[in-house]
C-alpha cells in the first residue's frame, strides 16, 4: 500500500492511496486544475483512479470533486448527509452510503466511520488491502476522538491524522472569539495536544508512518505540531517515521511496512 497527501490544510485536502494496482482518492477538495498539477507531480493521472470518496461537504474537501469526475470518469461516493449538504454531487450521480459503510473498490476495502465535526454526515476513512493486509486511517476534521477510535484505528500502518491547531496560538491568534470556539471545539478541529493523546493510545511497533494533516496556516506551525507529536509518543513502542502535510505541496508516497517515505517539497519529518 502507497499514500500521497496532494496537501492539506482550510484551503484543500485530497490523499491517493494505492494498493495492487487499485488507486483511490480521498476528498478533492483543490480546484481541478490544481489536481491535475498535483497528481502529475507523483506520476499519478487522473483517469487512473477508480473511485473518490469525500468525507464531507466542506468546500476544502469538496471544491475540485465534480469537475474531476467529469473530466477523469471517477465513480464519486459521499454520505447521504454530505449529498445533502453539497447537492452538484446529485448532478455527477455520487453513490450515497450511511456512515460506517464499508465499501469495496479493487483491491481496497474503505471502512467509513462517522466522526464529530459540523458536517451534516462527515467520515473518516480506514482503506485496507486485501492483498496485503495493510491498513491506512484518514482521520481529520474532528473535534474531538470518540472512545470507540481507538478499537476502529488500531494496527495501522499508515495514519493521516489531523494535528490542526496549538491550543496557545489559537487563544492569541487573529479569530475572534466565536471562531475560536468553533475550531477548538468538539465538533471543530483536533488540536496538536489532542492529536498526540489519541496518536499515543492507538500507536504501536508496527505504525510505519504517522503523517500530520490539516495543520492551521495561523494557529500551528510543522515545527511545533512534531514536536507535541514527539513528546507525546516518547514513552510508546512507535518507531516510525513522522512527518508534516503542507498546504502547498504534495508528499509522499508514505509505505505501509517500511519506516521511510519520499519526502515532498515543503514537507517536514522526524524520525523517533
Amino acid at each position: 500500500m502507497r499514500v500521497w497527501v496532494l496537501g492539506s490544510g482550510s484551503a484543500g485536502n485530497a490523499v491517493v492511496v494505492e494498493s495492487a494496482g487499485t488507486r483511490i482518492i480521498i476528498d478533492a477538495g483543490f480546484p481541478v486544475r490544481e489536481l491535475a498539477k498535483r497528481l502529475l507531480a507523483i506520476g499519478v493521472s487522473g483517469d487512473s483512479i477508480e473511485g473518490a470518496i469525500v468525507t464531507h461537504e466542506h468546500t476544502d474537501h469538496v471544491r475540485g470533486v465534480c469537475a474531476a469526475a467529469r473530466r477523469w470518469k471517477w465513480d464519486v461516493y459521499a454520505s447521504t448527509g454530505t449529498i445533502a449538504g453539497y447537492p452538484l454531487l446529485k448532478d455527477i450521480c455520487a453513490r450515497p452510503f450511511a456512515a460506517g459503510a464499508t465499501l469495496e473498490l479493487g483491491d481496497i476495502s474503505v471502512h467509513t466511520v462517522r466522526t464529530p465535526h459540523d458536517g451534516t454526515e462527515p467520515v473518516a476513512v480506514l482503506a485496507t488491502a486485501r492483498s496485503s493486509g495493510a491498513r491506512a486511517g484518514i482521520v481529520y476534521d474532528l473535534g474531538h476522538v470518540p472512545p470507540s477510535y481507538r478499537k476502529t484505528f488500531e494496527r495501522l500502518d499508515i495514519l493521516v491524522l489531523e494535528s490542526n491547531h496549538d491550543e496557545g496560538m489559537l487563544r492569541a491568534g487573529p479569530y475572534p472569539p466565536s471562531v475560536q470556539a468553533r475550531i477548538g471545539g468538539s465538533y471543530g478541529h483536533l488540536s496538536n495536544r489532542r492529536a498526540g493523546m489519541f496518536a499515543r493510545d492507538c500507536t504501536h511497533a508496527g505504525l510505519a508512518q504517522l503523517v500530520l494533516a490539516h495543520l492551521s496556516e495561523r494557529c500551528n506551525d510543522p515545527r511545533i505540531a512534531l514536536s507535541s507529536m514527539r513528546d507525546a509518543l516518547a514513552r510508546t513502542d512507535f518507531r516510525g517515521a513522522m512527518s508534516a502535510a503542507s498546504q502547498g505541496a504534495t508528499c509522499g508516497p508514505f509505505l505501509a511496512g517500511r519506516a521511510h517515505s519520499v519526502w515532498g517539497a515543503g514537507q517536514l519529518s522526524l524520525e523517533l
